[in-house]
């Protein structure tokens, strides 16, 4: 097996893409199937009971993501987000969590989930070392939650593993809602009002046109200056600095000190210009964007016997090409005629 020790020195200059940016974050998607079945990411009428999904053979295994990970790291990543579709269905996740920790420069680990089977694992991914949790609850509203969940689970196992995140200490937690106008607009405060002063941070996040298959309209897109609006006139607020370069929600506290609202505004208000993330998919492919076309494999030549140094290179030189900028050309990459289609969301991870 090849050497998965550090092959550069962490201190040599790290790779900048076109436009300047540095990798400093990467989305490890561990599963690609969901137990949810939301329109804006995984439609029920197209993802059904007889749809194909990757075979156990196809993902990366643990030990080749660790491989990968590792290589990430060597050229400048210090953030970690493990996501999916629903990464809480991969088995003996907390496993792969201790190995991620344990890579010298690592500084962060977090997951995204929908929270359903979060009760069950909290307390063993904080023990292996994670560091935070955020979920998807787009509503509290019974009838709501249910439309926009494709009908699977229940809003009481959300919140229940919420809870159990809490006591396991997986702070800040974060609550993500996608807002869709006429769908669960109607809903956001139901949600400020159910975690303010409970140290749970809600980020509502605008409709995008992730993927292929969501029947995306620009007109189904809430603001998020008509969001905050719509809140401060509640619950006062005040703007916050961003925690740091790069960080992609828009920040207000609690005029009462009770807490914060995150807004994530990649349609009206684009973050482009910091963006330092890479994504890579369950079966081992590399994405530099959330709106890819295409993206390189990293799992065929891994298996195929390429070395460390080669598969870094292959890293590097991507990072390099990198002039992705979707959300800021989001009007002419859309008129743009045989634009080939995106790569799905619950492919890569939002």
């Amino acid at each position: 097996m090849p050497n998965p020790e550090v092959i550069v020195p962490l201190t040599a200059p790290r790779p900048r893409d076109s436009l300047g940016r540095p990798v400093r974050d990467l989305r490890i998607s561990v599963m690609d199937r969901c137990n949810f079945r939301c329109p804006y990411c995984m439609p029920r009428e197209q993802y059904h009971d007889s749809y194909r999904f990757l075979k156990s053979s196809e993902r990366l295994s643990f030990e080749e993501i660790v491989r990968l990970t590792r290589l990430f790291v060597h050229l400048g990543v210090r953030k970690l987000r493990l996501t999916g579709g629903e990464p809480l269905l991969r088995a003996s996740l907390s496993d792969l969590v201790g190995d991620l920790t344990s890579i010298p420069g690592v500084e962060d680990v977090a997951l995204t989930t929908n929270g359903v089977l979060l009760a069950r694992h909290a307390a063993e991914l904080k023990a292996a070392g994670l560091n935070r949790i955020t979920v998807s609850l787009d509503s509290l509203d019974p009838a709501v939650f249910a439309q926009m969940s494709g009908g699977f689970g229940g809003i009481e196992d959300v919140l229940d593993g919420i809870e159990h995140a809490r006591r396991a200490d997986l702070t800040p937690i974060k609550v993500n809602a996608v807002v869709q106008r006429g769908v669960n607009d109607q809903t956001i405060l139901d949600l400020i009002e159910r975690f303010h002063g409970t140290g749970v941070i809600v980020r509502f996040i605008e409709y995008m046109d992730v993927g292929n298959r969501n029947h995306w309209r620009p007109d189904l897109v809430v603001p998020s200056r008509e969001l905050v609006a719509r809140i401060a006139e509640r619950y006062p607020l005040e703007p916050l600095e961003r925690n740091y370069r790069g960080e992609v929600a828009e920040r207000y506290r609690f005029a009462d000190g009770q807490g914060e609202v995150g807004f994530i505004s990649s349609v009206t208000q684009p973050f482009c210009g910091d963006c330092s993330r890479a994504r890579l998919s369950s079966d081992g492919a590399l994405y530099t964007c959330l709106f890819a076309t295409r993206g390189m494999s990293l799992r065929d030549p891994l298996r195929a016997g390429a070395s460390d140094e080669e598969l870094t290179e292959m890293i590097r030189r991507a990072w390099l090409a990198r002039a992705d900028r979707y959300s800021e050309q989001r009007a002419s990459a859309r008129r743009s005629s045989g634009q080939e289609p995106k790569i799905e969301m619950y492919y890569i991870g939002g």
